[in-house]
């Protein structure tokens, strides 16, 4: 007898993704970002990924540092496994 696979899967806020994601970068000397203002929002994406620490450049231009622009955090999420197959985004 076959067991077939569930098709219920545990839904995630986007705060708790954003958060995970955040933990894996840290290790690698990198962050998770949002834009807060339009004008970053059309430059970088609404997630983008910035270097920490020693390598991160000056703080004066909004690009400075980025590592990432347009970021989609569920794929990132899938790239770094930070979220297991039976898990998904909620809707906003």
């Amino acid at each position: 007898m076959e067991k077939k696979p569930r098709a219920t899967r545990i839904k995630i806020t986007e705060r708790a993704l954003f958060q995970r994601v955040n933990r894996k970068l840290k290790q690698d000397g990198q962050k998770l970002c949002t834009a807060h203002t339009e004008s970053a929002r059309q430059q970088l994406g609404r997630f983008y990924v910035v270097q920490t620490g020693e390598n991160a450049g000056t703080k004066r231009a909004v690009s400075s540092g980025v590592v990432h622009m347009n970021v989609d955090l569920e794929k990132l999420a899938q790239k770094l496994e930070v979220i297991q197959p039976w898990e998904e985004l909620a809707e906003r």
